[in-house]
């Protein structure tokens, strides 16, 4: 079973596929990647659980399989 990722890994990782940021927009940080946008969550210190993070894989379009060769 996936473990949950921290918020700094997350985003190293998006990064590590292209995408830009995280920028501030309204009450939560944002990824861009062209056209694209990703909303950041911000688990308040705590790690993000792998269903969330699954989730915002899923909208980035990022194979999961893919996601773990980064680790």
């Amino acid at each position: 079973m996936p473990k949950p990722i921290s918020r700094r890994e997350l985003i190293r990782r998006l990064q590590m596929l292209g995408w830009e940021g995280p920028r501030p927009r309204g009450s939560h940080m944002s990824m861009v990647k062209g056209e694209e946008r990703l909303f950041i969550p911000n688990p308040h210190g705590k790690d993000i659980d792998w269903t969330l993070t699954k989730r915002i894989l899923k909208q980035a379009g990022i194979d999961p399989n893919e996601w773990d060769k980064l680790a």
